[in-house]
Formats: structure tokens, C-alpha cells, sequence
């Protein structure tokens, strides 16, 4: 099997057990919580993307590693992660931790579709091994990360949806 296969395949087979595990544990243990304490897990999760930095350690990576793909993947995670860092530190101001739950799900969720389109671009597939060590993020970590920014999302909206069925239902009572 080639390397390009074998990568493909480790990229789309990792969504697999984590969408297995999310469905029947993590949605709903989210869906459980309160918003502010399912949004704060999420972050949790989200705020150790400092980790991305790793893919410009030479020797982590391999020296062809395209430097930017590197460059861009590890300082969209690195800005993630720091949000999310952000948001749990601004718990206790609910609009700023509204604000940036949002931010730091938005940039993240990008983060990863652009470095997806930018990996095949630069011919990632083909040159896997220059990942090293950092492999496993694309691999093992990544799929959880955008399994969760959906998540949020879906959490967002339908927690808007709420307060408005519920001010709807303020007005019409009154």
C-alpha cells in the first residue's frame, strides 16, 4: 500500500472511533450539562492546541516538512488553543466568554479545514513521514478537535434557539 493511501486512510479512519465514542458518550454527557459547563469542557479540551507548535521543532518534524503548511497549522492551533485559554479565564464574564467560546471554535474549525486543503496541496499524502513524531496529531487528535467544534456549534445554536422559543413565549404570555 502507498504512503498516500495509507495516510488517507489514517486521516479519514480516525474520525471513526471518535465519532463511535462521541455519539455514545461525549454528546451526551454534553447535552446533559449546562451550556456554560459543556462550552468550559470543550475549551478544556481545546486550549492544549499550544501543542501545534511542534510541527516547527526541527527533529520533531522532518527538515521537508513544506514550512508552510507547518507555519500555518502550528500557529492556527497555537491562537486556538490561547482563545480557549482565554475563554475558561473569562468564566466569570459571560459575555466575554460567550465572545470568545465563539472565536476560539470559529478560528479552530478553520484552522483545521484550511490545513486539510493546504496538507493535500502541498502534497502532505505523499510525504507523510516528514511528519515525525506530529503524525499522530493529524491522526489521533485532530478529528476529536473538529468532532467537538461541531459540537459547540450545534450547542450554540440550539441554546439560541431555546432563548428565543422562550421569549417568544414571554410575549405571547404577556
Amino acid at each position: 500500500m502507498s504512503p498516500t493511501i495509507i495516510f488517507m486512510s489514517h486521516l479519514v479512519l480516525g474520525y471513526a472511533p471518535w465519532l463511535l465514542w462521541f455519539g455514545a458518550y461525549g454528546a451526551p454527557k454534553l447535552r446533559g450539562m449546562e451550556p456554560v459547563a459543556a462550552h468550559r469542557a470543550i475549551a478544556t479540551l481545546h486550549s492544549f492546541r499550544f501543542f501545534g507548535l511542534v510541527f516547527l521543532l526541527p527533529g520533531f518534524v522532518g527538515a521537508d516538512l513544506p514550512i508552510g503548511f507547518a507555519t500555518f497549522a502550528a500557529y492556527g492551533d497555537f491562537a486556538t488553543g490561547l482563545l480557549a485559554m482565554l475563554a475558561l479565564a473569562a468564566i466569570r464574564v459571560r459575555p466575554l466568554f460567550w465572545l470568545l467560546v465563539v472565536a476560539f471554535n470559529a478560528m479552530g474549525a478553520v484552522d483545521i479545514v484550511v490545513d486539510y486543503a493546504h496538507g493535500v496541496q502541498v502534497g502532505l499524502p505523499e510525504r507523510a513521514g516528514s511528519l515525525g513524531a506530529a503524525y499522530a496529531i493529524p491522526m489521533l487528535y485532530v478529528p476529536i478537535l473538529m468532532i467537538t467544534h461541531v459540537a459547540a456549534f450545534r450547542l450554540l445554536l440550539q441554546s439560541r434557539m431555546r432563548r428565543g422559543t422562550m421569549v417568544e413565549a414571554q410575549a405571547a404570555a404577556s
